[in-house]
C-alpha cells in the first residue's frame, strides 16, 4: 500500500476519547478485531499485527459524552487488504447484529458504523488504482449503493472473520471543520497536501500522492461550529507520518509562515488545525 508508507505522508494513527475504557474494549476487540498492544486504567493503544498501533482510547478524567453540533472527528477510516476481507466483515457484523451504514464511492467500497460512544468508524477497501477516474487533479468520487451482492461472492467462507487482518491500515480520517478557507491554507500550505475532490462549498478531500484521500474535511455541523470540551468523547489527535526530519522541519517552516504555532510535548511534536484538531506529526 504506497498510499501509506514513505515517503508518502499519511495518517499513521489515531487517537480519540471514550466514556468507558473496558465498553470500549469489548466492541473494538470483539466486533471491530483489534488486539490490545499496551493498556493503562485509563488508556489503550490497539493494534492489527502485534507490533504497531493504529488506534488508541482514552477515557479522560470527568469524561463527557459526546457534544453534537462540533468541530472534531466525523469518522476515522480502517483500510482492508483485500476486497474479501470486506465481504467477511460484512457477514461477521450481520452475525452479530450490528446495525451498519455502506456506501460505494468509486473509489473505494465502505462500510460505516458507530462505536458505543457514537463515534464513527469506515471499514472500507480501495478499488485498483487504475480505475479511479480523474479529472486533472480531481478525483471522481460518489455516494452510491454498496452492491452487496457482488462483495459476498468474494467472502471466503474457510476463513471467514477471523478480526482485522495484518496489514489494515490508518487509511484516512475526516474532521468537522468551522470553516474551509483557513482550513484549506492550513493543510494546503500548512501541511502540503493536495486539494482532489470538492464537494460542493461543504467538504474537501486532500491527499499527498495521488490518493483519493488521506484527509477530509467538512462544515456539516455548521459553519462556525465550535470546538468540543476537552474531556468530552470524540477525537483526542491523530498523527501524520513524514518521510523524514527534514519533511518535519520544513512542515514547520512552512507552519510558521502561515503564522500557525507549533509546540514541543514529551519529545514530540503538535499543531492544531484552525477548528482546534489536534495533529502530531512524526517520522
Amino acid at each position: 500500500m504506497g498510499y501509506h508508507s514513505k515517503p508518502t505522508t499519511f495518517v499513521g494513527h489515531v487517537s480519540i476519547k471514550v466514556e468507558d475504557l473496558n465498553r470500549s474494549l469489548q466492541f473494538y476487540k470483539e466486533i471491530i478485531g483489534f488486539d490490545i498492544l499496551e493498556q493503562t486504567t485509563s488508556t489503550a493503544r490497539l493494534t492489527t499485527d502485534g507490533k504497531t498501533s493504529i488506534l488508541s482510547l482514552e477515557q479522560p478524567e470527568d469524561v463527557r459524552p459526546k457534544e453534537a453540533r462540533t468541530t472534531g472527528l466525523y469518522h476515522f477510516a480502517l483500510l482492508l487488504p483485500q476486497k474479501s476481507d470486506l465481504a467477511n466483515i460484512v457477514i461477521h457484523l450481520v452475525n452479530k447484529g450490528i446495525r451498519f451504514g455502506s456506501s460505494d464511492h468509486l473509489v473505494s467500497e465502505a462500510l460505516y458504523l458507530n462505536d458505543p460512544d457514537g463515534n464513527q468508524i469506515e471499514i472500507y477497501t480501495d478499488r485498483d488504482p487504475s480505475k479511479w477516474r480523474w479529472d486533472g487533479e480531481e478525483v471522481a468520487m460518489t455516494v452510491d449503493p454498496l452492491d452487496f451482492d457482488t462483495l459476498l461472492k468474494s467472502a471466503n467462507p474457510d476463513t471467514g472473520w477471523k478480526g482485522l487482518p495484518n496489514g489494515t491500515v490508518m487509511g484516512h480520517i475526516h474532521l468537522h471543520v468551522a470553516e474551509l478557507k483557513k482550513t484549506e491554507e492550513f493543510y494546503v500550505k500548512g501541511l502540503g497536501f493536495d486539494v482532489v475532490n470538492r464537494y460542493g462549498t461543504q467538504a474537501l478531500f486532500l491527499s499527498k500522492g495521488k490518493y483519493h484521500h488521506h484527509i477530509g474535511v467538512n462544515t456539516w455541523n455548521g459553519v462556525g461550529a465550535p470546538k468540543p470540551a476537552e474531556n468530552s468523547v470524540g477525537l483526542q489527535s491523530f498523527t501524520l507520518v513524514l518521510p523524514d526530519e527534514k519533511a518535519i522541519e520544513q512542515t514547520i517552516a512552512s507552519l510558521e509562515q502561515i503564522e500557525v504555532p507549533v509546540t514541543e510535548e514529551n519529545g514530540k511534536i503538535f499543531t492544531y488545525d484552525p477548528s482546534g484538531n489536534r495533529i502530531e506529526l512524526a517520522v
